[in-house]
């Protein structure tokens, strides 16, 4: 199950377009951020439309979208990858790289929350990490599953990753992007990306449906604000995506 808390902070701060006040001198000029408009949308309404990846031109695609939509080129491919195999794995899932976007966008910012960056692999130049949910107000009560394997914490589990699973959820659901035989990192974009498709489809069904769709994001997070926000932003994307 997935961590059960928004994000708030980080969301008001991504609204806002907050800047890092460096120590010695006024803050560098920020660039131009891609807009998402924060949609009202009601539970159960159709998810957005997005066209398919287009497999033969996706190097150009990606080059062109990462800059329209101020998504990190790398994680934008991991995306694209994503909707590529469960297109192919999952046919009746219809899951769309837009979706994942959406995701993406609340969890990490696209691997960025923290300073994240994101090497040439897929994998993060360090690892995101999400609060102990240690019964704090505001997050659930949830005992170490892992023995701090994934989220270095032996006492309380963490969400992990650039799409925030918690140690359960990626140990049943995982799934490890260039079939090398190596475990699923969730540090790894990748990984990242075609786990959470492989969750979102488990739980939805047919994510061209509003039904399968709702029912796919709010199980991933039980929070109709979380959801507008992710239908928003996968709107957006969709939008410049044309």
């Amino acid at each position: 199950m997935l961590a059960r808390f928004a994000l708030v902070a980080f969301l008001v701060a991504l609204a806002a377009g907050t800047v890092l006040l460096l120590d010695d001198g006024d803050p560098p000029p920020q660039p131009k951020r891609f807009a998402v408009t924060e949609l009202p949308v009601r539970r159960g309404e159709e998810p957005p439309r997005a066209n398919p990846v287009p497999e033969q031109e996706l190097d150009a695609w990606v080059d062109r979208l990462a800059g329209a939509t101020d998504i990190p080129r790398r994680t934008l491919l991991a995306y694209a990858k994503a909707e590529i195999a469960t297109r192919q794995r999952v046919p009746r899932c219809n899951i769309t790289w837009a979706t994942l976007a959406g995701v993406g966008r609340v969890e990490s910012h696209h691997g960025r929350y923290g300073g994240a960056q994101i090497n040439d692999d897929g994998t993060l130049t360090k690892p995101i990490i999400g609060v102990p949910l240690d019964g704090s107000p505001g997050v659930q009560a949830i005992p170490d599953t892992d023995g701090g394997t994934l989220d270095g914490d032996p006492q309380w589990d963490r969400a992990v990753g650039s799409m925030q699973f918690l140690p359960t959820t990626w140990s049943r659901w995982s799934l490890r992007a260039t079939g090398d035989g190596a475990p699923p990192n969730p540090q790894n974009v990748d990984d990242s990306a075609l786990t959470a498709a492989n969750y979102l489809c488990a739980s939805g069904g047919d994510l061209a449906t509003g039904a399968g769709w709702w029912k796919a994001v709010l199980t991933y997070n039980e929070s109709t604000r979380y959801a507008q926000s992710v239908y928003s932003g996968a709107a957006a994307y969709s939008r410049v995506a044309g």
